[in-house]
């Protein structure tokens, strides 16, 4: 694909990313084929290939209009397409880039403004969103079912581990998972325990960046980028091993640290260095197999359907370790036809985007439990909370399956 590029963006880092992106997409439209919004829309434009036209023709000097801010909204960054994508196009950053533009060049609807930004002050904020989580989870019953669908029933939480081992990782709490799911990060410690590794967690951690990111919010995103950076630091100096990630959509955002701080003089190399470290637990635990087949207890052989997240999958292109895992240690998986299409949860796009997000959930659930599994399974914290809200099948993160092994 051939560009021209308008003097606005000409010899910006943007631009120049936007450029060699778009200069390797060959129109072949494969990613059409695995792209959910096209699927259930039917419209080009709701596609890679067509939000992809729509980028190259605004980084041109095309005018900036509402109806492009609109398609660019529906996309979920699942980066499906990416996967499909014979020649390696990078969507999920010129989807990015492409946002970025329609922010500073499209006034959005004072109504998507609020809500906009309401969501970027709340969501990433611990300090606010845990006490309104408490106070939802305590008046659970008595809300609307579109309310309660966002508040997870209250978890009795597990204890975390008290050895002292001389392997030591990092992991992020995370903004939301403390509240709404407290015991995927126990659960991630009291295995690692087992196995004889510490997990210690830095106190001024906060949001990984992804919220504000994927809302238009750039440069705060950056700074939650940098105070997670220096946050971590003296860790990385004091050698540990990795810094874990349990929610599949912070470790995809954590792991480009480095691109997004790449013309940060002070950040750059910090963040290389954090990205290098920077796993998903899907990724720790295979090293460890035999360890843990040896001190987990099978006395109940469960038979799971596991939902792969599409940060997982697509953003890290971690696949089949969950899978390989639980099956060494005697757990039936089954994975659903379409396995690699989103479940519709995608950060905040339930609350943006509800009438597509709802209607990936039920397609999602209907292959799921089409398996007739004891338990779903998944590893991120929003696509659990999100098919959770569908089904009384339980939902959990597979690591606590793999904690309830250990202990029962």
């Amino acid at each position: 694909m051939q560009t021209n590029l308008a003097d606005f963006i000409r010899n910006t880092p943007d631009g120049n990313e936007a450029d060699a992106i778009l200069r390797n997409c060959v129109h072949c439209g494969f990613c059409t084929a695995t792209c959910p919004t096209y699927q259930i829309l039917g419209d080009e434009l709701d596609g890679p290939r067509g939000r992809i036209y729509l980028i190259k023709q605004m980084v041109e000097g095309a005018a900036v209009t509402r109806s492009t801010q609109v398609h660019l909204d529906r996309c979920l960054t699942c980066r499906s397409c990416e996967t499909t994508c014979p020649s390696g196009v990078q969507y999920g950053r010129l989807v990015e880039i492409g946002r970025k533009i329609t922010e500073e060049k499209v006034t959005r609807p004072f109504s998507q403004r609020m809500v906009r930004r309401l969501l970027a002050s709340f969501v990433p904020n611990s300090a606010l969103f845990t006490p309104t989580m408490r106070l939802g989870q305590h008046v659970r019953a008595l809300l609307p079912k579109k309310l309660r669908d966002k508040v997870p029933a209250r978890q009795r939480a597990l204890e975390w581990p008290t050895a002292h081992h001389p392997r030591k990782m990092l992991m992020l709490a995370g903004c939301v998972q403390p509240s709404m799911m407290p015991n995927v990060n126990i659960a991630t410690a009291r295995v690692l325990d087992a196995l004889g590794v510490e997990t210690l967690i830095a106190p001024e951690a906060g949001c990984c960046g992804a919220i504000r990111l994927h809302l238009g919010y750039h440069d705060e995103a950056l700074d939650d980028v940098r105070a997670n950076i220096d946050a971590w630091w003296p860790y990385v100096e004091q050698g540990v091993e990795a810094i874990v990630m349990n929610a599949s959509g912070c470790g995809a955002t954590v792991k480009e640290y480095a691109h997004l701080l790449r013309d940060d003089p002070v950040y750059a190399e910090k963040a290389r260095r954090v990205t290098d470290l920077t796993r998903d637990v899907a990724e720790i635990l295979p090293e460890f197999e035999e360890a843990l087949v040896a001190v987990t207890r099978r006395r109940a052989i469960h038979t799971v359907a596991f939902h792969p997240p599409c940060t997982l999958q697509h953003g890290q292109q971690v696949r089949g370790k969950v899978e390989h895992l639980l099956a060494a240690l005697g757990v039936e998986v089954r994975l659903p036809a379409d396995s690699h299409l989103c479940c519709g949860s995608a950060g905040t796009y339930s609350l943006t985007q509800p009438r597509l997000s709802y209607a990936l959930r039920d397609q999602k659930l209907e292959r799921l439990q089409s398996q007739e599994p004891q338990v779903i399974v998944s590893a991120n914290v929003g696509c659990i909370a999100h098919l959770q809200s569908g089904t009384s099948t339980p939902v959990a993160h597979w690591i606590e399956l793999v904690e309830h092994m250990l202990s029962t």
